[in-house]
C-alpha cells in the first residue's frame, strides 16, 4: 500500500545559495518539485549541490574531513544557506566557514553553541559512488554508517559517541606517553578505563537493540532490489557481546601498553556480512554489492521515516551508473513512488531522469548546469 503524506507533514528544501563554496563562486537555486534533477556534465558541481545540502543537515560535508577542503580554490572561506520547510514552517539555516578558519552555524536565526544539537533535526540520507566502500572496505565505514544513522535518531546516542571519542583520545594518548611500556601511573589508567566503559557499555547496548530491528530490514530490502531471495546474513560483531568493557580493558592491558593503543571497545565494532557462511565482500558480484549498499541505505531511509513521521530528504548521487536497469527501477519505485518525501538525483543524461520519473508518473525538476 502507497504511504500518503499530507504536505505539512513533509520535509523539503525550498531553496539554496552558495557563496565560494567548492567550485562555486556565487550561485542560488529554487527548487521547485518533488523530485529534482540535477544534471550536466562531469566537473560542473553536481555532486557539489548534493553535498551543500547536507551540510546544511549535519554541519559537515558528507566527502571531505576537512571544512578547508570545502573553500572555492583562492577564496579564504564559504556561506551555504537554505530554506527548509518542516510540518508547514519554514526555517532559515546558514553554514558560515570565516576566514579565521571559525565556523558558525545557525538555524531560524539562532547560533548553536554546540554543532552536534542539530543533528536530527533536519534529517537526510545520501547514496554516492564511493558509498561501497561501506560493503568492501574496513569496519569503520560500517561504524561510519551506524553512527551517523544512530545519531539522527537519538541525540543522546550522539552525546555518548562524542564523549566516549574524546576519552578513548585520550587514553591512547596516555599509552603513548609511557615510554618505557611500562605502568608507571595505574591510577590514571583507571580513572580513563572508567570514564571509557560509562558510555562504551551504553553505546553497546542502543547497538545492539538497534541492529536487531535494522538488520531484518536491510535483508527484506535486499530481496526486494535483487528481484529474488538470496543466502545473505548480517549479523552484530562486538568484543562486548561476551564482557563488559571495563574488564575486557583489563584484560587487555599489557597488549594496549605493547601497542600504545587501546585494542577493546566499541570502536573495534562491526556488521559482519556474509553470503552462503562465506564473506560477502570476497565473493559477491558488483550487481550484488549495488544491491546490499542501496538495502542498507533504504533501510536507514526507512528507519528515520518511521522514527520523524516525515521521510527524511534523499540525495541519490549518480545511482544511474551504479545499477541495471531492472535495480534502477526497483530503487525508483521505493523511494519516489511509494515514499513522498524530497529527491534530489544526479546524473550526466537528463533523458535517462526524464525517462524514468516518465514512466513513474511522477512530476520532475530539471536543474542543468553549464561551465
Amino acid at each position: 500500500m502507497i504511504q500518503r503524506y499530507l504536505a505539512s507533514d513533509l520535509l523539503s528544501v525550498k531553496d539554496i545559495s552558495l557563496i565560494q563554496f567548492k567550485n562555486y563562486g556565487q550561485a542560488s537555486f529554487h527548487f521547485t518539485e518533488r523530485i529534482v534533477g540535477i544534471c550536466g556534465n562531469n566537473g560542473m558541481g553536481k555532486t557539489n549541490l548534493l553535498d551543500a545540502i547536507y551540510y546544511l543537515c549535519f554541519t559537515k560535508s558528507y566527502f571531505t574531513r576537512s571544512d578547508q577542503q570545502s573553500v572555492q580554490k583562492g577564496a579564504a572561506g564559504f556561506r551555504i544557506e537554505g530554506h527548509f520547510e518542516k510540518e508547514g514552517q519554514l526555517t532559515d539555516i546558514v553554514c558560515i566557514l570565516r576566514e579565521t578558519g571559525k565556523k558558525e552555524f545557525l538555524a531560524g536565526g539562532e547560533v548553536y553553541d554546540k554543532f552536534s544539537h542539530h543533528i536530527g533535526r533536519f534529517p537526510c540520507v545520501i547514496i554516492a559512488p564511493d558509498d561501497v566502500q561501506i560493503i568492501t572496505g574496513g569496519s569503520e565505514e560500517r561504524r561510519r554508517y551506524l553512527d551517523a544513522l544512530l545519531s539522527q535518531l537519538d541525540p543522546e546516542y550522539l552525546q555518548n559517541l562524542i564523549e566516549y571519542n574524546k576519552v578513548l583520545q585520550q587514553r591512547n594518548s596516555f599509552l603513548k606517553s609511557l615510554s618505557d611500556r611500562r605502568l608507571s601511573d595505574k591510577s590514571l589508567l583507571e580513572v580513563y578505563d572508567s570514564q571509557l566503559s560509562r558510555p562504551g557499555d551504553w553505546l553497546f547496548k542502543r547497538r545492539h537493540q538497534f541492529l536487531q530491528q535494522l538488520l531484518p530490514l536491510v535483508g527484506r530490502f535486499y530481496t526486494q532490489i535483487a528481484g529474488a531471495e538470496e543466502p545473505v546474513a548480517l549479523a552484530y560483531q562486538s568484543q562486548l557481546l561476551f564482557s563488559p568493557l571495563h574488564d575486557l580493558l583489563r584484560q587487555g592491558l599489557e597488549k594496549d601498553l605493547y601497542l600504545q593503543r587501546t585494542g577493546s571497545g566499541i570502536h573495534k565494532d562491526d556488521i559482519d556480512i556474509t553470503y552462503a557462511d562465506q564473506p560477502f565482500k570476497s565473493i559477491a558480484s558488483q550487481g550484488q554489492r549495488k544491491s546490499l549498499l542501496f538495502a542498507l541505505k533504504l533501510a536507514e531511509y526507512e528507519t528515520l521515516k518511521k522514527d520523524k513521521g516525515y521521510p527524511p530528504i534523499l540525495l541519490l548521487d549518480d545511482v544511474f551508473e551504479k545499477l541495471d536497469a531492472q535495480r534502477m527501477h526497483n530503487l525508483l519505485d521505493q523511494v519516489c513512488l511509494r515514499d513522498q518525501g524530497q529527491i534530489f538525483i544526479t546524473d550526466t543524461h537528463p533523458d535517462r531522469i526524464r525517462h524514468e520519473m516518465d514512466q513513474l508518473g511522477i512530476p520532475c525538476q530539471l536543474i542543468t548546469l553549464f561551465s
